[in-house]
Formats: structure tokens, C-alpha cells, sequence
């Protein structure tokens, strides 16, 4: 036995700096979050596989207890951004990564995607990812409805892999209390979870909300009736990160997520550095060598311009202390304001975050983390910029209706029964809500899907993708077979081609350019030529900040009397009409994806269709013609 003083730590004269430094009794297990979640909070999950190769096996070889490479929103960025297979990843990680078990991040019954899938997806793609690498699977539902683990979870006990059970944290007050989210709430998840017959917990903090008092309160509680190991998950967005954890770890939590210094703070999670210095020879020592880790974070650096582009943090300061007052995510933060921007009206954040409290609350009070934070942020923001008096609900999302028939699975609280009525009205399935788990109502899809994705998917996993994302997994497919071009936009930069453009832009900034403004915008277009050769490069320009904004209109817009125009920027998913079809006002004749939302435009009047000259996948801006009608 070690000898420690009162505050557990060893003498100095025992304690070893290197790798041969004394064990500690009870070392604090550390995953690594970097190559998923670390990216995914800071650069929009943007992260290229051949970014993470370089630091791929350093990673294997600093002593983490998992690292998480895979799942949450990697599967859908990396085939709809970045022209990358998913499956690649995990296979190409693997193989130079063979010591460290993989962790993936599993949404339940929403598999990776937004909605609740069937059974038969579920199986499909848990079974391919088990074949494929993954250790870990860390499996939650955004309602906290355990029933919707219960297929996922008999596959991966098949396989003897790890089921982690995640309890989602969540708060609409400050502190931990309240009627709803309440130590007594989170005490009951926890036991839910145990007689489930999980492997492990996860209390996964997605805001940054948890309190360091409130944390290590629950850790004791929780301990006192199961030996499970705990592990805490919680994000820096409010600052408090680095004090939770370790809170939690004088608690007695058995694991922590962490990321590499450059892949951490601000709405990522804290760094691992600190925390093995400060455990550094006392009881919880994670034993993890420091140099390996600083060796790591030297090489992550080196790539991170490629990335800086997709940050969209307006604020210069580490963290935001509002997240404790709005609750609201940094993935679900940062798509707000990008869904904002991309319609001239970010000006409304502020009625957002009003609102989104209230929208919350009529969708019963739910947790915010995906795909609900997406489903209460998306219908926020149209509520903002479509509804003619508060609490209209004129633009009401299909993932909405799902939510308010059940197929989501139980609500915290009762959702707004107005609301359900009207989400509800002429819904497909019924105007009834159902109580029975959502996937137990849901008519297999694999079948189908390979019917009608013969020609294109070659695999499986090119079935289960397309499962999944039907419309960008087939365009994906498309460019990695060689049918399609992969566009300009979704290839990777090099980093000749990062420095080329900071060379320019400097140059630019500087005078020494020859240049000719092509416009009056907040980024203003420049030609510019270096070495002989000639470029476009858009820099800020101060007098094109000072232009008036315009005023936003409050209902789709409409270039004239027989034209219907996108209301918001986003991906046509389907056409319900064509052109030549005959239509009455009010039946739907489009499908637009927002922020990963489906938003149904009807036909504004009776009349016969015209005008469509887009294709689903096709990207519209607002403002474009989506049909005519005369």
C-alpha cells in the first residue's frame, strides 16, 4: 500500500515523474473524444480522416481507456461534406489503432440519423458497425425513453460488445432541482439503466450545464445502490467543465471524456492535460505520461487552419455562462445561427432564445440533445420568422408531428395539447398519439431499400447508408463510384492550398494586390493576382458592415402571384408534385431539409404545376423558385 498525506497525496520523495512512477489505488479512467465530438463541436464535425491518421497511433499508444472515433453526426457530415464513407473510417482507424478500444456515439432507435428507424435498420447497422471495429457502443435517446434501446441493445449483448446506458442532462432552471430535472429524476434514470442490465452509465452533459457540487452530489448518491462504473461526459460551454470533473472524480467517478488541448474548450470539453497533472501522485493518478499527450497536441495543431474557416464563434472569451440560462447545446447554438445567417436574420437570435424556453416547454419540456435540440431549435426559429402572433405554430416540421404522435417515444411532460391538434391534423398515420414503443409500429425498411438501391449500393454498408440518408447517401454513392464529379467544395484542402489563401489575404489587406471589387457584401470579392497568377479571395470590408438590413417578411415569400420561392436556404428531399400536375391549395407539393429538418410547402392556390427545374439533393438559397402554379 502507498502511504498519502490528508489530502491524498503521495510525498514527493515517492513520487516518480516518468513512466516508472508508482500506481495509484484507484486511477481515474480517460477517454479521448477528439477525433468525434472534439471536432464536431468546434469545426461542425469537419474533421478528415487523413487529418487524424497523423496522430492516429500516438493516440493508441498514450493509455486512454476508449477513444471515440465514430457515430453521432460524423456518419451524416462525412458522406454528405466531406465525400468520405463512414464505414472507411472506422476500418481504416482500426487497423492503426488495434490496442484501444473504439466508442462510438448511438442515438437508440435514431440510429445516427433524426428520425426513429426500424427495426431492421437498427440491427443492420449495429451488426455492420460491430463487424466493421466498434468496442463501445454509447447508446441514448433524446427523451430518455429506455425503451428505444431495447433493439440495439440485444444485438450488441449478441456480439458480447459493451452497452454503455446514457442519461441524458438536462436543466430548465440554473441549478439542478426543480419539479422536473431533479436529483430524484436523474436517480430514477440511473436505475432504469441498471435494470436494463447496462455494462456502464454515462451521464452525458451535451450544454455544459452540470454544476461541480451538483455532479459530485449525484455521483455519491448514485453509488450508494449499484457498483456499475459511471462515467462523465460534460462539455466547457459554461466554464464549469474542468470543475465538474473533478468534483465527480473526488466523488468516485470511474471515467471521464476529455479531449487534446487543441481540440478542447469553448463548447468542447475540457482538456485532458490539466487533469493528469493535477492527479498527478495522488490516489486518482491516471498514470498517463504527459509528453506523449503534449506530442499529440503539437501535431493536431498543424492541421487546424484547414478547419478554422468553420468556426462560427462570434465571442472572443473560452465560455458562455448564457448557456445556463437558455440551455441550449453548442451544436444546436451553432446551427441557429448559421440557419439565421444564411436568411439575413441573425438580428432575431435574441427572439430565438426568448422563445425557444416556450417552444420547449409545448413540446413537453424535453431534453435538448439530438435530434430534439434540432427539433425545438428548427421550429423556434419558425415560429420567429413565420408566425403572425406568438404561439401560431403557421410552419410546423414533420419531425414536430412525429414527435407529438409518439414516434419519438414519451415526452417528460404532456406536450401542449393545441399543439398536438394542430401538428396532428391530417397527420399520415392518425390524429391519435400512440403510447406503444415507436419502433414497434415501424414496417421493416431494408428490404426496400435494396430494392431500390440495387443499382447503385454494391454492400451492405452502402444499403444501411442509404437506409439511412436516402437522398445524400445516394449522391455520396454516386461520386464514390465515379458517376458524379465530387464538387469543388466537399474535396479536401490541402495545406499549400490554406497558405496560399492566408498569403493572399494578407497581401490583399496589406495594398500590394491589384484588385477589382465585385461587390458591396460583408465579405467583398477581390481579383487578385500573385506571381502571375490570377484568384478570387473575399475579404471584410467595414463599409459594406454599415448597410441597412432589410426587413424580414413573416410568411413565404413569393416573387409574384403563381410562384412559390424558398422561404429558407436547404436541400430539396422530395417533390410530391411535377410539372403538369394538376393541385388544390393546401396539398404539398415539396419537402425541404433545414438544419436537418423537413419543412412541407404546400400549394398556395388551385391550379396545375410549372417551374420546377430542381432535383432532390439539389441546395436552394432563399429567395429561388421552388414551383410555379397557374
Amino acid at each position: 500500500m502507498m502511504n498519502y498525506d490528508k489530502h491524498g497525496v503521495l510525498e514527493m520523495s515517492k513520487l516518480e515523474f516518468g513512466a516508472d512512477r508508482i500506481k495509484a489505488d484507484n486511477p481515474i479512467k480517460i477517454n479521448d473524444v477528439s477525433l468525434r465530438d472534439g471536432h464536431q463541436s468546434l469545426f461542425a464535425t469537419r474533421g478528415r480522416t487523413e487529418d487524424m491518421l497523423p496522430v492516429a497511433e500516438m493516440i493508441d499508444n498514450a493509455g486512454y481507456n476508449a477513444v471515440e472515433t465514430w457515430g453521432g453526426a460524423t456518419f451524416d457530415s462525412m458522406h454528405r461534406f466531406l465525400a468520405e464513407d463512414p464505414w472507411e473510417r472506422l476500418r481504416t482507424l482500426k487497423k492503426v489503432m488495434p490496442k484501444t478500444p473504439f466508442s462510438m456515439l448511438l442515438r437508440g432507435q435514431n440510429v445516427v440519423g433524426y428520425r426513429n428507424y426500424a427495426d431492421d435498420v437498427v440491427k443492420a447497422f449495429v451488426q455492420r458497425s460491430i463487424d466493421n471495429g466498434m468496442d463501445i457502443f454509447r447508446c441514448f435517446d433524446a427523451l430518455n425513453d429506455y425503451r428505444n434501446f431495447e433493439t440495439a441493445a440485444q444485438v450488441i449483448k449478441d456480439n458480447g460488445k459493451h452497452f454503455q446506458g446514457v442519461v441524458c442532462y438536462t436543466l430548465n432552471q440554473p441549478r439542478l432541482g426543480g419539479e422536473v430535472y431533479n436529483m430524484e429524476y436523474y436517480l430514477n434514470k440511473v436505475k432504469e439503466l441498471v435494470a436494463f442490465g447496462v455494462d456502464s452509465i454515462c451521464i452525458k452533459d451535451m450544454a455544459g450545464l452540470i454544476a461541480p457540487y451538483d455532479i459530485y452530489n449525484m455521483i455519491r448518491e448514485i453509488k450508494k445502490f449499484t457498483d456499475i462504473p459511471l462515467n462523465l461526459h460534460t462539455h466547457f460551454t459554461s466554464g464549469m467543465g474542468d470543475l465538474a470533473i473533478f468534483k465527480a472524480i473526488e466523488a468516485g467517478v470511474d471515467i471521464v471524456d476529455t479531449c487534446i488541448g487543441p481540440y478542447a474548450y469553448r463548447t468542447s470539453h475540457p482538456a485532458v492535460e490539466p487533469i493528469i497533472m493535477s492527479l498527478l501522485g495522488t490516489n486518482r493518478d491516471s498514470g498517463m505520461d504527459i509528453k506523449k499527450i503534449t506530442a499529440i497536441g503539437e501535431e493536431m495543431e498543424k492541421y487546424i487552419p484547414k478547419y478554422k474557416h468553420l468556426d462560427n464563434n462570434p465571442k472572443y472569451a473560452t465560455t458562455d455562462i448564457n448557456v445556463i440560462l437558455h440551455q441550449t447545446p453548442g451544436g444546436m447554438l451553432s446551427n441557429l445561427v448559421n440557419q439565421l445567417k444564411a436568411m439575413d436574420a441573425l438580428d432575431k437570435l435574441p427572439e430565438v432564445f426568448r422563445l425557444l424556453p416556450k417552444v420547449r416547454k409545448d413540446l413537453g419540456n424535453i431534453p435538448l440533445v439530438t435530434p430534439t435540440s434540432q427539433i425545438v431549435g428548427v421550429q423556434t426559429v419558425n415560429n420567429v420568422l413565420f408566425d403572425s402572433y406568438e404561439g401560431e405554430y403557421a410552419q410546423i416540421t414533420k419531425e414536430v408531428k412525429d414527435l407529438c404522435f409518439g414516434l419519438y417515444g414519451k415526452t417528460t411532460e404532456p406536450i401542449n395539447p393545441e399543439v398536438q391538434k394542430k401538428a396532428l391534423q391530417d397527420y399520415p398515420r392518425g390524429e391519435e398519439p400512440i403510447t406503444e414503443r415507436p419502433g414497434s409500429i415501424l414496417e421493416p425498411e431494408m428490404s426496400e431499400v435494396k430494392d431500390k438501391f440495387k443499382d447503385l449500393a454494391k454492400d451492405v454498408d452502402d444499403e444501411v447508408l442509404c437506409a439511412l440518408y436516402p437522398i445524400t447517401g445516394k449522391r455520396f454513392l454516386k461520386w464514390k463510384y465515379g458517376l458524379e464529379e465530387v464538387p469543388a467544395d466537399v474535396k479536401a484542402k490541402t495545406m499549400a492550398e490554406v497558405e496560399k489563401e492566408e498569403e493572399l489575404i494578407a497581401k490583399a489587406l496589406s495594398g500590394e494586390l491589384t484588385a477589382a471589387n465585385k461587390g458591396n457584401s460583408a465579405m467583398t470579392e477581390m481579383e487578385v493576382i500573385v506571381d502571375g497568377e490570377k484568384f478570387n479571395v473575399a475579404i471584410p470590408t467595414g463599409k459594406a458592415a454599415a448597410r441597412p438590413k432589410r426587413k424580414k417578411k413573416a410568411a413565404v415569400e413569393q416573387s409574384d402571384q403563381n410562384a412559390l420561392t424558398a422561404p429558407i436556404p436547404g436541400m430539396i428531399v422530395e417533390f410530391k408534385k411535377q410539372n403538369g400536375d394538376t393541385v388544390k391549395a393546401g396539398e404539398m407539393v415539396v419537402v425541404l431539409e433545414a438544419m436537418k429538418m423537413m419543412n412541407n410547402f404546400e400549394a398556395h392556390k388551385d391550379g396545375v404545376i410549372s417551374g420546377i427545374k430542381h432535383e432532390p439533393g439539389d441546395s436552394v438559397s432563399k429567395g429561388d423558385v421552388l414551383f410555379v402554379i397557374e
